[in-house]
């Protein structure tokens, strides 16, 4: 559901009620060193550095990004590098003990499995993200907005220390030219480890053909997959072909789009179904097609154990409660090119004024696009960027239209607003799933706010375990794992 959103606190909320929780991997090296500048309130980000192994490396963050008592109120955070391809330490050591922390809170107080969710067109921070991530002993990785064909094996490397490269996609190639990320774990550690656990991957996809490819074409082990519908929160997969938009300007889905589960049962791996799929029916549904449980995330999104900031979390149940509550599926506000659903919410970027009142500025930098330039070098741009500069990086003007700058809105969305000169405050762009207007109901009678607890109840009222769902279980091969598993993105 973005950034921070579904963050430790919610995924171990998940998780230490038996199901799958995770946390979203997204830009957890800013939101590290944001919340250090904060003054990390409770103390979380520091004694998850207490517990990352290689102290050196903690000390140095915390020496260059902690502010006890929190920064001045309307002061700016500090800009962080921005990932390159060859890897520059300051980032790529936020990187490892972000996700590091992250997972380490999230599992803290229970037995059960976590996960973490990357999107795969955030290529350049994944193999540092993915160290880290499995330094605290991640149970399960979850990639989807793209193909990721060389986690499965990035995976295998990591595990034993190992350097790792990554294919990168730069836009302008030409035939035959390759350019990867590298990262050397052993330029990081402090002092000799033991192998890490490899943990389980699911895949995040939306076609049997993407199924059917990364069985066949991945790099390593692919453990299921969860197959995530156009109602889904957050980017969506386009729509096949080129169908005309509809009336509202949303992208069109349909037969095509559709993923045969008679064809997935037949690949003998567990698949999870996303999308719609947040209700004690749906899932009862899911499971007697064939699938291991459901993914759920819109409803888990306005919990009070989210990261997602109280105002807009409470404005837009109240929106739901009054029957009210919108999202729209923008086919032009994210740089990646992929659909992307957003809430309708006034004063956020959601409104054409505020988007438009916005200066355009770069500066978080991880959704901008890697290009190869006319003298054959590698450079970065992103349409959200200026225009003009966009456009003397080689860029089109017309790819810059309607473009948002995502980074910065997910980071306002979790109360972690950028501040510009006049006191300008970033605002926020709230995702979610078509089930935003359905998510009062988890709210208890005369409550103004629910929690994951209510959420799963609710879930899981009237499901029976039977014969099909010990299957089931067999081939999750996680014991400790329900079966109607509910995992948070």
């Amino acid at each position: 559901m973005g950034a921070g959103v579904s963050n430790w606190r919610l995924a171990r909320a998940v998780s230490q009620l038996g199901q799958l929780g995770v946390v979203s991997g997204t830009a957890l090296d800013v939101i590290l060193a944001r919340r250090l500048q904060d003054g990390d309130e409770g103390g979380h980000m520091r004694a998850g550095l207490d517990a990352f192994p290689f102290r050196a490396m903690a000390e140095r963050i915390l020496k260059r990004y902690y502010i006890a008592g929190g920064k001045a109120a309307g002061a700016a955070y500090a800009n962080l590098r921005m990932h390159h391809k060859d890897g520059r330490r300051e980032i790529d050591e936020l990187c490892i003990a972000g996700n590091f922390v992250e997972v380490w809170l999230a599992k803290q107080g229970h037995s059960h499995p976590v996960g973490i969710n990357y999107l795969e067109k955030i290529q350049l921070p994944h193999l540092p993200s993915l160290y880290g991530a499995m330094l605290a002993g991640v149970d399960y990785v979850l990639m989807g907005a793209g193909i990721p064909l060389n986690i499965p094996g990035a995976m295998d490397l990591l595990a034993n220390h190992e350097a790792a490269e990554y294919p990168l996609y730069v836009n302008g190639a030409e035939a035959g030219e390759v350019t990867v990320s590298k990262f050397d774990p052993r330029a990081y550690i402090e002092f000799e480890l033991g192998s890490l656990k490899r943990p389980k991957f699911l895949a995040i996809i939306a076609s049997n053909t993407l199924a059917t490819t990364m069985v066949k074409k991945a790099n390593g082990r692919v453990d299921g997959f969860v197959i995530e519908g156009p109602t889904a929160g957050g980017h969506n997969a386009p729509p096949r072909g080129k169908p005309p938009l509809s009336e509202s300007g949303e992208p069109v889905y349909g037969v095509r789009d559709e993923v045969d589960l008679t064809k997935m049962c037949a690949m003998g791996l567990p698949f999870w179904l996303a999308g719609g799929f947040g209700t004690a029916e749906k899932l009862k549904e899911a499971l007697a097609l064939g699938a291991a449980g459901i993914q759920v995330g819109t409803a888990f999104a306005f919990c009070r154990e989210s990261g997602l900031r109280e105002d807009y979390k409470q404005r837009l149940l109240a929106d739901s409660r009054a029957g009210v509550a919108k999202v729209f599926t923008d086919p032009h506000s994210s740089p990646t090119g992929f659909p992307f659903k957003a809430a309708q919410l006034a004063g956020s970027n959601s409104e054409l004024k505020v988007y438009e009142e916005r200066k355009r500025v770069c500066d978080v930098g991880h959704l901008r696009e890697i290009y190869r330039t006319a003298e054959g070098k590698i450079d970065y741009r992103c349409p959200a960027e200026p225009v003009a500069t966009y456009v003397a990086k080689g860029g089109r003007a017309e790819d810059t239209e309607g473009k948002k700058c995502l980074c910065n809105c997910l980071l306002a969305n979790i109360g972690m607003e950028q501040m510009r000169a006049n006191d300008y405050r970033e605002e926020g762009l709230v995702t979610a799933g078509d089930d935003l207007a359905g998510v009062a109901r988890f709210l208890p009678e005369g409550a103004e706010s629910y929690g994951a607890e209510d959420v799963i109840r609710a879930l899981l009222e009237g499901v029976a375990m039977d014969e099909t769902a010990a299957e089931i279980r067999d081939l999750v091969a996680e014991p400790e794992l329900e079966v109607a598993a509910v995992a948070t993105v």
